[in-house]
């Protein structure tokens, strides 16, 4: 059975996060057509004055199926003047990517965002981007990342077997490292724990706009990311309300145990008149 996630996209403007959730959705198939930013044919950015500004101002939903995750994918704003629509979000995360401009580095709205992620306690991946620009280099960016983000950001780039790579793990946990001096390697279970703890903040590098680096950054997410565990009692938590087109009232939430249906009644007194699942502007109902 696939693991479901809830996965939160961040970023500072113009880094390249909406041009990452589009690759990341083309890659699995979720869309057909790979758009553009500059283009307005993003699958995400539908609302005009997204289009004519070329940033996201609403948060938008997506689902992706990838290996053995069913991910649900919130792309949120990167302009500070909307940073209360994508804080909304950060209270419904199993997981978050945050997409750092190569060409620019760590910027301070991505401090910002970082701290956020802190507050909340959100398992991080970062996804280091824009690297085919000239003067970008990965040594350097990572170097910036471990003294203004957090020491325990590590490059998963290379190769995970790697005596560099398990020796950077190590450092990140006591146990983990006496096991690394007596000889033993590090599993990947206990990578998922460390990252599930932030304890470990996975590292990629690649251009979105080139599809570079996506296909393994994805792998890596699948492979070291576990599912949350729920109650059997119903609970939910509500992130977003907006309308549709005929002006219907749309209340975005989580699940978080048991299950809804339709006509079902509330605690609030309000009947669940229908049940919908979006994936960018397209829906499916369910019973």
């Amino acid at each position: 059975m696939k693991k479901k996630l809830t996965i939160g996209i961040l970023a500072h403007v113009d880094s390249g996060k909406t041009t990452l959730s589009e690759s990341m959705l083309f890659e699995c198939k979720s869309i057909r057509k790979l758009g553009r930013v500059d283009h307005g044919d993003t699958a995400l950015d539908t609302n005009e004055i997204e289009k004519n500004r070329g940033i996201t101002v609403f948060s938008k939903q997506a689902k992706f199926v990838y290996k053995n995750t069913n991910a649900f994918l919130l792309d949120t704003p990167g302009h500070v003047d909307f940073s209360a629509e994508m804080e909304r979000t950060l209270q419904v995360l199993d997981y978050a990517i945050l997409v750092i401009s190569g060409s620019d580095g760590v910027q301070g709205h991505v401090q910002t965002l970082w701290r956020l992620l802190e507050r909340y306690k959100i398992p991080t991946f970062l996804f280091i981007n824009k690297m085919d620009q000239p003067g970008t280099e990965k040594k350097a960016l990572l170097a910036e990342l471990q003294k203004r983000l957090s020491d325990k950001c590590v490059d998963f780039s290379v190769t995970t077997d790697s005596e560099d790579f398990q020796e950077s793990i190590a450092m990140c946990d006591e146990k983990l490292l006496e096991a690394y001096l007596e000889g033993r390697s590090i599993e990947t279970d206990a990578i998922c724990e460390l990252v599930a703890q932030r304890k470990v903040f996975p590292c990629f590098f690649g251009s979105a706009l080139k599809m570079q680096g996506v296909e393994e950054f994805l792998t890596d997410f699948d492979k070291y990311t576990s599912a949350p565990q729920y109650t059997e009692e119903f609970g939910a938590k509500v992130y977003k309300i907006s309308r549709d087109k005929q002006g219907t009232r749309l209340t975005h939430l989580k699940i978080t145990g048991g299950s809804l249906k339709v006509k079902e009644l509330l605690k609030t007194d309000e009947k669940v008149d229908q049940i919908r699942i979006y994936s960018g502007t397209n829906f499916t109902t369910v019973n």
